[in-house]
Formats: structure tokens, C-alpha cells, sequence
């Protein structure tokens, strides 16, 4: 069975779960504190995708490979880093509403970077290189945008069934992503061995220069300590499920090596934020409070 028949319903169980959790009030958030909602869109949909790509002129790595590391690098939050946000003592309001935004924007968004990566990196095919920019659109708007706002459709009629729902899937959401991880490990070991040093080096850096990069937009906007906390997580942690979904896809790429650097990704991504959680639990003074 192809893992992508997971994968897919998946994600769209985490949009869904996502939707539940939304309010109008998240999206007034950008107008009434525009200073961190503007650090965390900055730090994901420019310097993120920049960090990227730098790195993947520094190290060079395959183009299947290179293409990997730019789709997960310009993909939306992830569902998790709300649960991590609020682990860390960071402001879950501002998680939720930079998640949201996030999502919605890199639907636009993920198609012409992607595009742009295949054709700079020299993405080889067996016939005629189609870049499935429309195709791309489609589905990110079904798997993402549609269950968004079936979420907030329950969540508006009947808050107290989508919170019932959200206790449930939100314990989910890491757990899935790990299965997702696990699946694609057993089935592609051998690929996914092949290209963990190399790979997993410059999704490391990518992922600590992030959170550093995260750190210094919210300290030049003068954050306050819960959002810098919030802001850093959500710069450095990606929706790995989407990444995979949209790389594995049969209507999209249909190309697993294209799924391994979020596979490798989301192993090396939730062991940084847990010991940055970690971290966070162990500050002592006012601000670890």
C-alpha cells in the first residue's frame, strides 16, 4: 500500500483539527499586534525559504534532495508547534494565529517557490519536466483550506463538540507525524540512510539558523518574552505531514525521495524544539515563569 493513502487523510484530519481550534478574533490578531504576527510570517515565509536556499548552494545536494529541503523549508507552521508553544510558556493565541495565517498564505505561496526550485536545481524526469503549479494549488486548497474552514464551521455552531473534537486530535498530532516518519522510514530505509548525513547536516543548520533568525526579529521588534518564545518555535518548526503529502502525492510530484528531507526533518526537528522546551522549563526568574 502506498504510505501516501496515510499521509493524505492525515494532514487532513490536522487542517481539520486546526479549524476547530480557530476564532475570528485569531485573525484580528494581525491588527491588533501586528509586531509579533509580522516577526512570525517574516521568519516563515522569507528568511525560512532564504535559509534554505543558501544552504543548498553551500552544500549542493541533489536535486531531488534540493527540491525537499525548499518545499519543507516553505511550508506553513506545523499543528504541533502549538502544543510545543504552550509546553514552553509561549503565547498558544499567537501560535494558533500564526499557524492559521500561515497555512492560508503558503497555498499561494508553496507552488512558485517549489516551481522555481525544481527549475533552478535542474529536476530531472522521465519525459518533459511538468511543474504541477495548478495541480499543486488544488490540492493544498483541498487538503488545507477546505478542512480549515469545516473546522471553524463546527467550532462556530457548536463550540462545545469541536473543543470535545480538538481535545482528542490535538493529543494526535505529534503522534501522527511520528507514525508518518515511521512508515516512510521502513519503506525508503535504504534512501533515507543514503542521505542522512549529508541531509540531515544542512536540515539541522536550517533548523537552529531558523529558531536563531526567529530570536533576532523578535528581539529588533522589542517582543515580549512569551511571544519571542512563540515566534522562535513556529520560525522552526514546519508542517512536515503537508511536506510529505504534497511531495508523495499521486495528483502532485509522486515522488517519495522528494518526501525524505521532511521525514529527516521531522526526526531532527522535534528532538531540537524538546530540548529547547526542555530548556525552557529550566529557566529560572521571572521570564521562566
Amino acid at each position: 500500500m502506498n504510505p501516501v493513502w496515510i499521509v493524505l487523510p492525515i494532514l487532513t484530519v490536522l487542517m481539520f483539527d486546526l479549524g476547530l481550534t480557530l476564532v475570528p478574533g485569531d485573525f484580528k490578531a494581525f491588527f491588533k499586534r501586528p509586531a509579533p504576527v509580522l516577526a512570525g510570517l517574516a521568519g516563515q515565509l522569507f528568511i525560512l525559504p532564504l535559509l534554505a536556499f543558501l544552504l543548498c548552494l553551500l552544500f549542493r545536494p541533489d536535486p531531488i534532495i534540493f527540491t525537499g529541503i525548499m518545499l519543507i523549508a516553505c511550508s506553513p507552521g506545523g499543528s504541533s508547534s502549538n502544543i510545543f508553544s504552550k509546553i514552553a510558556g509561549g503565547d498558544v493565541a499567537l501560535s494558533v494565529s500564526l499557524t492559521a495565517v500561515s497555512s492560508i498564505i503558503t497555498v499561494f505561496t508553496i507552488p512558485f517557490i517549489v516551481t522555481f526550485s525544481m527549475e533552478y536545481a535542474g529536476f530531472e524526469t522521465d519525459g518533459p519536466m511538468d511543474i504541477p503549479a495548478s495541480r499543486l494549488l488544488v490540492q493544498n486548497i483541498v487538503l488545507m483550506l477546505l478542512p480549515i474552514f469545516m473546522g471553524t464551521l463546527v467550532r462556530k455552531y457548536s463550540r462545545n463538540v469541536a473543543e470535545k473534537i480538538d481535545k482528542v486530535l490535538s493529543r494526535a498530532a505529534f503522534p501522527s507525524l511520528m507514525l508518518l516518519a515511521a512508515i516512510f522510514f521502513i519503506q525508503h530505509s535504504r534512501v533515507i540512510i543514503d542521505n542522512i548525513g549529508r541531509t540531515g547536516l544542512i536540515l539541522l543548520v536550517l533548523i537552529l539558523s531558523a529558531m536563531v533568525a526567529g530570536l533576532l526579529l523578535s528581539s529588533i521588534m522589542k517582543l515580549n518574552f512569551r511571544e519571542k518564545r512563540t515566534v522562535l518555535i513556529e520560525v522552526g518548526m514546519q508542517n512536515a505531514a503537508q511536506a510529505i503529502a504534497l511531495a508523495s502525492s499521486p495528483f502532485v510530484f509522486k515522488n517519495d525521495g522528494m518526501a525524505v528531507p521532511a521525514i529527516i526533518y521531522a526526526l531532527i526537528m522535534n528532538v531540537v524544539l524538546l530540548v529547547y522546551v526542555w530548556i525552557c522549563s529550566h529557566i529560572s526568574g521571572p521570564q521562566g515563569r
